[in-house]
């Protein structure tokens, strides 16, 4: 079969449609051009690998020879891998919420030569029904119109553009207070659902950063129901089919309001932020099954999902063998076949697996058979029922499903989308040197900061500057605002981890080559696109934390951590004009916002600086270390500091006094940049801290 242009192409995504009969042009000039040329306006397919709709619509209508044939005649058709370039991808989703109402992918967008839309959609089938225009009835419509009211068209175009191009400065003369974090936290509580954990109904999402900001604001105020919910919320969807039983991973999101259905993708960003809560929530509640379920996830990612370079590969898809979930679902049969009469009776208590199967197809309506393995309790109580002590109950429940593991590993396995993305890398190195800090294991400090190495020495130039995709031996496209934020971010982690200085001049460095690209030093916030990117019909400022936080979000606490870090308050106060821009909005629906309501919560305080100065190998320096880091104390910063360290000493001027006592490692615990004196035995830190600090 013919290929068309995007067979040149790096992008999974975009080789995906290499062989349609559609005449795809990656995003270009040269395709612009063309439509300019031919007088046709420009159709606009983004979506990326590893989604299900973006198939369904790929397998219905572009490589349908008749679609195609109509899409070729009528337009210039444009695809984009909305992961390569989020930059488009967010533009548009913009357009098409504010025609629409509502957005997804595929996004289908329809616009002019010169890059301004007119018309907005999601999916198309081949064909109308149900409502759902198809394609072989739109793309007439569309073309006729382009013909017989092209001012019509000229001038909404131009009216979307302005909208969506306009930048609106707030003037709000509201400020953030302690009381926006109150009221984000009765939002959370309208919200919440009591009986199976989480917010809202189906479909429902893991939404990590929201787990973040609830611990907090429990360690803020003490109340109790902030955690509850918290424990309450992981633990359900740890027992849910939305967690891989038998390999490990979190699939995208629940169908279902109990997290049993997923949709069957595993993304690497989920696996970062999840990482990330259940740490914390680990630290903050001491709940076992929180760091099983982290240190499983990390294994996960460790497994399958890095590369020989350690950087970390982007998903995994939800279809294999032309079905969504096939991979990962089991019948009754296959159990009995896989173990003796005993354990599989074992395997179906624990993971109520059915013969008529344990799920309803959403798409068909009924049982089908099949079964998503799940538990409908913890192993508490699950030890209780089967009368089997709880340690051997793990352990066994551990070998059952290595072995569920090894039977699934000789099925035909979803596509991997293999492309490494520099700011969900820094997610995940963030959430491994995190683990490295709570779990005290050197492991995940080996894989943290080999996949960093590769980023400092294949994704950035020399001049500093970052590159958001590597693939096929192409490192590629000009950094985003999120590949800067969440590489600093993944610095400052790391140099709280190791104590490595290195990681700190670097994060110093990175952020000053972020606030010259994307800082508006006019109106405050960062852009999303650098001032030298791609003229787009808009430089959008992004704040909303979705799937993922927000590059503001990330960059406004990046700032608070390395003002508290250096004692310089330069960064403070930039943190504090990022802000502002945003007040109204956040404001108005603070919920939606809660990885910077994470910062707003460190920056109102209080917060803490705690320098640890001694030889790093001294089994006391080692053992105060663990103590703060096992210690759940989020508004804080770290610096383990060598005796003679010059470097962090210029970095951070006021450690320069910070020595050794009386030969002794020596534990500086400042607030606010008031210190009280250094605490040199462990005795002594563990009554401070538990007095002071872990209240």
């Amino acid at each position: 079969m013919a290929k068309n242009r995007l067979a040149q192409e790096k992008s999974p995504y975009l080789l995906q449609h290499a062989e349609n009969p559609v005449d795809w042009y990656p995003w270009s000039e040269e395709a612009f051009k063309k439509a300019a040329e031919e007088d046709k306006p420009v159709f606009l397919s983004i979506g990326y690998s590893t989604c299900h709709w973006c198939h369904v619509m790929e397998k219905e209508s572009f490589m349908d020879e008749e679609a195609a044939q109509l899409l070729n005649d009528a337009f210039v058709c444009i695809k984009v891998d909305r992961e390569e370039r989020p930059d488009i991808d967010g533009i548009y989703m913009r357009v098409c919420q504010m025609l629409t109402g509502s957005g997804g992918w595929p996004l289908t967008i329809i616009m002019t030569p010169d890059k301004k839309p007119f018309f907005a959609g999601t999916y198309f089938p081949k064909e109308s029904r149900f409502g759902r225009i198809g394609i072989l009835e739109l793309v007439p419509r569309i073309k006729e119109i382009w013909h017989t009211k092209r001012i019509e068209i000229i001038q909404s175009s131009n009216e979307i553009a302005n909208a969506i191009s306009s930048v609106s400065i707030d003037k709000n003369e509201e400020v953030f207070t302690e009381d926006t974090l109150h009221f984000a936290f009765r939002e959370f509580q309208s919200k919440y659902d009591k009986q199976n954990g989480g917010f809202g109904s189906a479909p429902k999402f893991p939404s990590p950063h929201n787990i973040i900001f609830l611990l907090r604001y429990w360690k803020k105020t003490g109340k109790m129901e902030a955690l509850n919910m918290v424990v309450n919320t992981l633990e359900q969807m740890r027992l849910g089919g939305i967690y891989d039983h038998a390999g490990f991973g979190f699939h995208r999101y629940s169908t279902d309001a109990q997290w049993l259905v997923p949709h069957f993708e595993k993304m690497l960003y989920d696996q970062a932020l999840l990482s990330l809560a259940y740490i914390d929530a680990y630290q903050a509640s001491g709940n076992n099954l929180f760091r099983k379920t982290a240190e499983e996830i990390l294994e996960y990612v460790s497994r399958d999902m890095t590369s020989e370079d350690g950087a970390f590969y982007s998903a995994e898809d939800a279809d294999s063998e032309g079905e969504e979930g096939k991979f990962y679902l089991w019948t009754e049969q296959e159990i009995d076949s896989i173990f003796t009469l005993q354990d599989s009776v074992l395997v179906k208590k624990i993971f109520n697996i059915k013969s008529e199967g344990n799920w309803i197809d959403p798409m068909g309506g009924s049982n089908n058979g099949t079964n998503i393995l799940h538990l409908k309790d913890n192993y508490t109580n699950l030890s209780r029922q089967l009368n089997i002590n709880e340690e051997s109950l793990m352990q066994k429940v551990d070998t059952l499903r290595k072995k569920l593991y090894e039977v699934r590993k000789q099925r035909i396995h979803p596509y991997k989308d293999d492309k490494i993305l520099t700011d969900w890398n820094g997610l995940m190195i963030s959430a491994f040197a995190r683990a490295v800090s709570v779990f005290n294991n050197e492991k995940y400090l080996n894989i943290a900061e080999k996949s960093l190495s590769f980023f400092l020495n294949t994704m950035m130039k020399p001049t500093g500057e970052l590159l958001h995709r590597f693939r096929d031996d192409e490192a590629a496209i000009s950094g985003f605002l999120d590949d800067y934020a969440f590489l600093v971010q993944a610095l400052l982690d790391l140099f709280e981890a190791s104590g490595k200085t290195y990681y700190l001049q670097q994060a110093v460095q990175l952020n000053s080559v972020m606030i010259d690209k994307f800082f508006d030093s006019q109106n405050g916030g960062f852009f999303f696109s650098p001032n030298d990117g791609e003229e787009l019909i808009s430089r959008q400022k992004e704040i909303y934390d979705g799937a993922i936080p927000s590059g503001n979000s990330v960059a406004i606490m990046n700032l608070l951590r390395l003002s508290k870090i250096t004692g310089d308050n330069k960064f403070e106060r930039m943190a504090d004009s990022s802000m502002k821009p945003f007040v109204s909005q956040i404001l108005n629906a603070p919920i939606y916002f809660s990885q910077f309501l994470s910062a707003l919560s460190f920056a109102i305080g209080p917060s803490y600086e705690i320098v640890i100065v001694g030889d790093k190998s001294e089994t006391i320096m080692e053992k105060m270390t663990n103590y703060i880091n096992n210690t759940y104390v989020p508004h804080k910063v770290l610096i383990i500091k060598d005796q003679n360290d010059n470097l962090l000493e210029q970095l951070a001027p006021y450690t320069a006094d910070m020595k050794l006592i009386n030969g002794k490692p020596a534990v500086y615990i400042c607030k606010n940049f008031m210190c009280n004196l250094p605490i040199t035995e462990f005795d002594d830190l563990k009554n401070y801290i538990e007095i002071t600090l872990a209240r």
